[in-house]
């Protein structure tokens, strides 16, 4: 520690208090830029002058406007000689304007009054004014990302499920299961019976009649007989055909499940 105590310290360097300014610092001279005023261009500068000082755009003071615009475009020469080139072009400008106001105007041949030399520079000036206004109004108008964020809201529609298609492996596989029950229980008797097609397509309607889903195995009679599961199959197998009934399952491997494909009146 230092040995005077009751001084203030300047700054701390790495921790330690600083009680007097180093001897050998060194500060670029562009380090510390102060800039009182930021325009966008010659016309900006020119726009801002005009108005600082209330002159009438229709009758610009020249002298007394060209003398301040050089001042500016002086101080940023030092800095930035690629931004003062712009600028040197519009002081170039304004000087010719201001020679040529010194001159007597020309008469021309029809008697006319002759033009202005600030015709064209007021011109400009008051197109930009236009276009610098029309800008601020644009801005101030509440933009998406800056002033107001897009709200996403995502609506579940109750739609009806669409199943996916029944694999025929998956359909096989079911009924050769039918078919093993079928084959535990068979009986031995010896009866020739006529079975319909048509009659069992009926039966089968009938069964999904008011109910969402019915599951595949619960469709076949397995008490009845081989024949009969035969037809039952059949039976399905033509409805489907016919787009009267939908035999759906939810995934691979997974319960088939068979409902009417239609809605009765």
């Amino acid at each position: 520690m230092p040995e005077v105590v009751d001084q203030v310290a300047l700054a701390r360097l790495y921790g330690e208090p600083l009680f007097a300014m180093p001897t050998d610092l060194y500060i670029p001279p562009d380090a510390l830029e102060v800039f009182l005023e930021a325009f966008e261009g010659p016309l900006d500068l020119l726009l801002y002058l005009i108005r600082k000082q209330n002159f009438n755009i229709l009758d610009i003071p020249m002298a007394g406007v060209t003398r301040q615009y050089l001042v500016y475009v002086d101080e940023i020469r030092t800095r930035n000689l690629e931004l003062a080139a712009e600028y040197l072009l519009m002081a170039a400008m304004l000087i010719e304007i201001k020679s040529r106001m010194l001159l007597p105007p020309r008469k021309t041949a029809e008697g006319q009054e002759p033009e202005d030399p600030r015709a064209e520079l007021v011109r400009r000036l008051l197109e930009y004014e236009q276009m610098k206004a029309a800008a601020f109004r644009l801005n101030e108008m509440p933009q998406i990302g800056r002033d107001v964020l897009r709200a996403q809201v995502f609506i579940e529609q109750s739609l009806q499920p669409r199943f996916p298609d029944v694999n025929v492996v998956d359909l096989q596989e079911a009924w050769r299961d039918i078919v093993k029950r079928a084959r535990l229980i068979q009986h031995h008797k010896i009866t020739r019976e006529e079975l319909s097609v048509r009659e069992h397509m009926s039966i089968v309607l009938r069964k999904l009649q008011g109910r969402k889903f019915v599951e595949f195995e619960q469709l076949f009679d397995i008490a009845r007989g081989m024949q009969v599961l035969i037809v039952t199959f059949i039976a399905m197998l033509e409805l489907a055909k016919e787009s009267l009934i939908e035999v759906t399952q939810a995934e691979a491997f997974a319960p088939i499940y068979v409902r009417l494909a239609y809605s009765p009146a």
